[in-house]
């Protein structure tokens, strides 16, 4: 899912281009957000409150009554002394998602991704993603890991599959394995959907990697109603025993394996969807955001650096 970027600039200055058009549009009446009727500074363990980010958010865009918004989480970051604060955006284009750090004395904010530091930053992120263990795609030799966080019903993760498909014929040195992150607050039947992947992936990884891009390309067609029985269509054409994953998918267990991989990718720094791990290194989309031959070279590089 591609998230909104650079929101804020300082405390007093907002760049905010996603709305940029908005501001010429007539604005809506009805679709303002409420302001909060109280604003503590900081709840007890020096974390904003909610009602203080959404003061702060009413500051900034209560200008826009096209621009609605709910903060979904308040949590330390990956650097605890900070705070990450996700909010989920809606606009005339649809939900967006938009990760703002504040510092610990809730006198700043940015927004962006936090990057890693170090003569070796990416290691971090490959020791914990020895972790996956998701569907894998490629050779067992191979000398570059994708670890790709996906969610069937991201759009933004549909437009990058033909991408993947791409990288994955003309990188024979790279593997990629797929792991579950369905944006449950945004979309409804993607924890279904990673249910699906999960069973699947159990019986025969081949069988997962020809469901996955199969679902994309039918992801509009795809409701809340009616997920269930296209889902397991779809696992029945990609050649898995569709009522062996319709049972696996009711178990307890199966829900827990897509936790665990949401729990991965949070530990990783995912913040949204598709963000792919190319050795360790982060990159978020892949077609859009990140270039397709951008990212090529990132793996052509990798393949070719000695042995981690």
């Amino acid at each position: 899912m591609n998230r909104l970027t650079r929101l804020f600039l300082a405390a007093a200055w907002v760049i905010a281009a996603p709305f940029a058009s908005l501001a010429q549009q007539p604005a809506s009446k009805n679709t303002t957000a409420e302001p909060a009727k109280a604003a503590p500074s900081s709840t007890i363990d020096n974390r904003p409150s909610e009602a203080t980010v959404n003061e702060f958010l009413r500051h900034m865009f209560g200008w826009n009554q096209q621009l609605t918004w709910k903060v979904a989480q308040i949590k330390p970051a990956e650097d605890p002394s900070i705070s990450e604060i996700i909010v989920v955006f809606n606009t005339p284009q649809g939900q967006q998602l938009s990760h703002l750090y504040v510092t610990p004395d809730q006198k700043y904010a940015m927004s962006g991704d936090l990057i890693p530091f170090g003569a070796d930053p990416f290691a971090p992120a490959r020791t914990e993603l020895k972790a996956a263990d998701g569907p894998v795609h490629g050779p067992r030799d191979a000398t570059v890991t994708i670890v790709e966080f996906g969610d069937l019903q991201c759009p933004a993760c549909k437009a990058a599959q033909p991408s993947v498909t791409k990288l994955m014929e003309e990188e024979p040195k790279a593997r990629l394995i797929f792991q579950n992150f369905p944006l449950e607050q945004l979309h409804k039947w993607a924890m279904l959907g990673a249910k699906y992947i999960d069973c699947i992936g159990r019986q025969n990884s081949d069988t997962a990697w020809k469901f996955i891009p199969n679902v994309y390309e039918h992801q509009s067609e795809i409701t809340e109603q009616n997920a269930q029985q296209m889902l397991k269509g779809y696992a029945r054409d990609a050649g898995a025993d569709p009522d062996g994953v319709a049972a696996c998918i009711t178990r307890p267990e199966t829900e827990k394996r897509v936790r665990d991989s949401i729990a991965l990718g949070e530990k990783a720094g995912v913040t949204s969807t598709p963000t792919f791990f190319i050795d360790g290194r982060k990159v978020v989309g892949l077609g859009g955001n990140a270039p397709y031959d951008v990212v090529k070279q990132m793996v052509d590089y990798a393949a070719a650096s000695p042995a981690k």
